[in-house]
């Protein structure tokens, strides 16, 4: 499938999987890579040398292209950056920010530097700046969110920018695919979805609560903080709920989900682990291999779109 995005990124399906901290590592993203589309490594709050470390075995297992993801908040943001320069890493995404300081050592090093934005006024802002994309997430998405609907922020940043938008948030599918074209977009990027992979090193009852999901079943966390996470719902997100609503300070909050996400992936801890998921949890019903998954959905796409030049 030839799009801007793949002609852009060299890779053969405008799919891109989302850097989701301790999910997306070497495994998954170079599994992505090999199946067509643009596999992440999730840097999240990492230190930079296992960011090279997973980069150096991800280029064991694929040549193809990949990307690092930057959370621009985590405290090792600036060496992280300087690892993804000397490695000259095809392409960097990031969230939790702006990135600018970094553009003109990404530049020098042949990065593609695409940031996740929440709004229009961002979305301009990084034009100026010279980014090569960008991925404009809407707040169905899991993990860290903004407040407006992907069906609502896309076309409104196709309009107001000239570089190519990739939609993400409750995409799972080859119709929410195919919706993203339609809306202007030239890609998209999804993350639950490749939770529910076999080469998702994610622990097992992570993968069968996400199965086990129904559309209802994820909640936001930490509007009135200004960080909201939407995750599926458990022990964890009603203690923080309930706290939230008695106004409990940030640091009660905080502990609530102080490596809260490593439990969920690693340990599988259903009760107090953060099962960071979208509202697209409901569409997953399948754990199966990138490949099979990549190849299904750009099938699926095809046929939407078919019938849509049909009808």
């Amino acid at each position: 499938m030839n799009t801007e995005l793949t002609r852009l990124l060299g890779i053969d399906v405008p799919i891109i999987q989302g850097g989701m901290a301790w999910v997306a590592d070497h495994h998954l993203a170079a599994a992505v890579s090999e199946a067509g589309g643009l596999g992440i490594i999730g840097a999240a709050n990492a230190p930079a040398e296992w960011v090279r470390e997973e980069i150096i075995a991800l280029r064991q297992l694929t040549q193809k292209p990949f990307g690092v993801n930057i959370m621009l908040m985590s405290p090792y943001a600036d060496a992280i950056a300087k690892v993804v320069m000397e490695e000259n890493v095809p392409v960097v995404t990031t969230g939790a920010g702006s990135p600018e300081k970094y553009l003109e050592g990404f530049n020098t090093s042949n990065t593609k530097v695409i940031p996740v934005i929440a709004s229009v006024a961002l979305a301009r802002r990084m034009e100026r700046f010279g980014v090569a994309a960008i991925i404009a997430e809407g707040t169905e998405a899991g993990g860290h969110i903004g407040s407006i609907t992907t069906m609502a922020l896309v076309p409104q940043v196709v309009d107001a920018v000239s570089i190519p938008v990739i939609a993400a948030g409750g995409i799972a599918d080859g119709r929410g695919i195919a919706a993203a074209f339609m809306l202007g977009g030239c890609g998209v990027q999804m993350g639950t979805r490749f939770i529910a992979t076999t080469e998702a090193n994610v622990h097992q009852n992570y993968k069968e609560k996400l199965l086990k999901a129904k559309d209802v079943d994820s909640v936001v966390t930490g509007r009135t903080v200004g960080h909201p996470v939407r995750s599926l719902r458990n022990h964890m997100t009603r203690s923080y709920t309930k706290a939230e609503k008695e106004g409990a300070s940030f640091e009660t909050l905080e502990s609530f989900t102080l490596g809260s996400l490593k439990k969920a992936v690693i340990d599988g801890d259903l009760k107090e682990g953060s099962l960071m998921a979208g509202q697209s949890a409901g569409l997953v019903h399948t754990i199966i291999p990138c490949k099979t998954l990549i190849d299904g959905l750009i099938a699926e796409t095809a046929a939407c779109l078919e019938g849509y030049c049909h009808d």
